[in-house]
C-alpha cells in the first residue's frame, strides 16, 4: 500500500475552492490540505481557521518555494489561472485547475507546455466526468444501448444573479465560458470528437442595468453544430433564472435515447389537495455534484501516485475555451463559424 500522503494548497477560498479543500481536509486517501491562499485576507484566514490549518497566504507566490506543498488546487478568476499555473509548474507543484481553464487557447498552450516542460500532472475541474449518473450514460452509450448517437441536447441553466465583473466579457467570456463550458466537455466525451462547426445565438434579457455599459453582454445563448464525427448537437445555458440549478443531458440514437441529470432537490414528491404536487428543485451545483467533486479530487491524487495521466487533461480543457472562443465570434459576426 503506497503510504506517501499528498500535500495540497488551495489558490482561491471561494465555494468551488473550499469544495476542494472539504474533500481533501479529510476524505481524499493519501491526501492533505495543508495550505491555503487568496488575495481577500478575511477569506484566506477563514478558510485556515475552518480547516484547522496554520499555512495561509495572501499572496501564491509565497507557496512557490515551499517544499512541503506537492501539489495545488487552483480556483482563482479565470483570467488568473495562466500565470498562476505556469508559476507552480516551474515550481515543480502538480496542478489541478478549476474551468475555464483559461480566457484564451493561446493561454491553455502556455499552460500545457510549462506543466510538459516541467514534468508536472495537469488536471481541468470537469467534475461531470466523475459524476456516477453521467458516467452510467457513457458506459450504456459507448455499450451501443440506444445504437448509433445521432444528437445530442445539453443545457446548463444557473439561478444566480451574474456578478457584475461578468458582464465585461473581456474578463468573463460570457455565460458559454461560465455557464456552459460543462456542457461542452460532457459532449466532447460523450461523442468522442471535437466540434466541428457552430452556430450561435444569445442575449440579455434578464440583466437591463447591463446593457449600456456592456452592450455585448448575454445571459441567454443556444448554439448549435455538427462534431467532426459527424454528429449534431445542441447546447443552451442561461443565467439568473432564479427558479433553481438546471443541468440536463439527452443522447438521441438510432434505438433509442438516454437521458442525464435530475432536477429534483429530493426524491419525494408531495400532493395536497390545496397545492397539488410540489416537488422541490435542485437550487445549486454545489449540492447536485458534490459527490463527483470528490471523485475528481481523488482521481487527480491517484494520478500523481500511480504517475498516470490525468483523466480530464490541459488538451480537454483548452478545446472547451476553443469552443467558447468560436461561439462568442458566432454571435457576434452572426455566422457560421469553425472551431480551431
Amino acid at each position: 500500500m503506497n503510504n506517501q500522503i499528498i500535500h495540497i494548497c488551495l489558490i482561491g477560498c471561494g465555494r468551488a475552492g473550499m469544495i476542494h479543500a472539504r474533500n481533501y481536509k479529510n476524505k481524499v486517501a493519501n491526501a492533505a490540505i495543508t495550505a491555503v491562499a487568496d488575495a481577500s485576507e478575511d477569506a484566506v484566514k477563514a478558510a485556515a481557521e475552518e480547516l484547522g490549518i496554520t499555512k495561509y497566504f495572501t499572496d501564491y507566490h509565497d507557496i512557490l518555494h515551499d517544499t512541503d506543498i506537492d501539489a495545488v488546487v487552483v480556483v482563482a478568476p479565470t483570467n488568473l489561472h495562466r500565470q498562476i499555473v505556469i508559476d507552480c509548474a516551474n515550481a515543480g507543484k502538480h496542478i489541478f485547475c478549476e474551468k475555464p481553464m483559461a480566457m484564451n487557447t493561446q493561454e491553455c498552450d502556455e499552460m500545457i507546455e510549462a506543466c510538459e516542460k516541467n514534468h508536472v500532472k495537469l488536471q481541468i475541474g470537469f467534475m461531470r466526468r466523475f459524476d456516477s449518473s453521467f458516467c452510467e450514460a457513457k458506459r450504456l452509450l459507448d455499450e451501443g444501448e440506444i445504437g448509433e448517437l445521432v444528437q445530442v441536447h445539453s443545457c446548463t441553466r444557473g439561478p444566480s444573479k451574474p456578478q457584475p465583473w461578468m458582464y465585461d466579457l473581456k474578463k468573463s467570456n460570457g455565460i458559454l465560458a461560465e455557464v456552459n463550458s460543462h456542457d461542452i466537455d460532457s459532449l466532447r466525451w460523450m461523442t468522442g470528437s471535437d466540434i466541428d462547426t457552430l452556430y450561435a445565438v444569445a442575449g440579455n434579457f434578464r440583466n437591463p442595468e447591463a446593457r449600456e455599459d456592456h452592450p455585448d453582454y448575454y445571459d441567454s445563448v443556444l448554439m448549435s453544430g455538427t462534431t467532426k464525427n459527424g454528429i449534431h448537437f445542441c447546447i443552451d445555458g442561461a443565467a439568473y433564472i432564479q427558479y433553481g440549478y438546471d443541468s440536463k443531458m439527452e443522447l438521441i440514437g438510432t434505438k433509442g435515447k438516454i437521458q442525464v441529470g435530475r432536477s429534483d432537490k429530493e426524491f419525494v414528491h408531495c400532493t395536497t389537495v390545496e397545492n397539488g404536487t410540489k416537488t422541490p428543485f435542485v437550487g445549486s451545483w454545489r449540492t447536485l455534484f458534490i459527490d463527483a467533486y470528490l471523485e475528481e479530487d481523488t482521481s487527480f491524487v491517484q494520478a500523481i501516485l500511480d504517475d498516470t495521466p490525468t483523466k480530464v487533461t490541459g488538451i480537454d480543457g483548452r478545446m472547451v475555451v476553443a469552443t467558447v472562443e468560436a461561439g462568442n465570434r458566432s454571435i457576434t459576426e452572426k455566422a457560421v463559424t469553425a472551431v480551431k
